[in-house]
């Protein structure tokens, strides 16, 4: 019963944030939610009773990989191969876990700043666009590693990436841009 508990829950913050990032963060409510989800209101409320407890819930579980993220990097040695394989598995994280709330984050920017878990996340996405540095490295070389990491992030973000590439292949043409601007060329 508690795996079907966890679903709901899964499945109430998928389309939640379907929604924000369509209609708006406050132009949303519960009742279209439940309405998408062909649940009743007091179904809803059984797992959470605002928007905004959905949104925190969410932002933690984001909030939670990107610190373990940055934990995990800090502690890879700083070789190419190791700066590649964070480089990945931000990727991987992106097509797993964040893009929708991104995508939700990017439309409502105003709803995340208010959040202590908005506040959060902006502090882990600095320290993790900093995992990809090398140690003594010059401005440029730090900026790049930096853009390598936002490379990937706006390649999983469609209506900024309005090149002709099928959405089938955004993220891999910007992985690999990602990956020339880690290089050591």
């Amino acid at each position: 019963m508690a795996g079907r508990r966890t679903d709901t829950k899964d499945r109430i913050q998928q389309v939640a944030l379907e929604l924000f990032a369509e209609r708006g963060y406050e132009q949303t409510t519960l009742q279209e939610v439940a309405e998408r989800l062909e649940i009743t209101r007091p179904a809803l409320y059984y797992h959470f009773r605002t928007k905004e407890a959905i949104l925190a819930s969410v932002t933690e579980g984001l909030v939670e990989s990107i610190e373990e993220l940055v934990e995990w990097g800090r502690e890879q040695p700083k070789t190419p191969e190791s700066r590649r394989e964070i480089l990945q598995r931000i990727g991987d994280l992106l097509e797993n876990q964040w893009r929708p709330l991104f995508k939700f984050a990017q439309v409502n920017q105003g709803a995340m700043q208010g959040m202590p878990t908005g506040q959060r996340m902006q502090a882990g996405m600095i320290k993790m666009v900093s995992l990809l540095e090398v140690p003594g490295a010059s401005s440029v070389r730090k900026f790049e590693a930096r853009l390598a990491v936002f490379a990937v992030i706006l390649g999983s973000v469609p209506f900024l990436f309005d090149l002709e590439v099928p959405e089938s292949e955004r993220a891999s043409v910007a992985m690999e841009v990602a990956m020339k601007l880690i290089s050591e060329d």
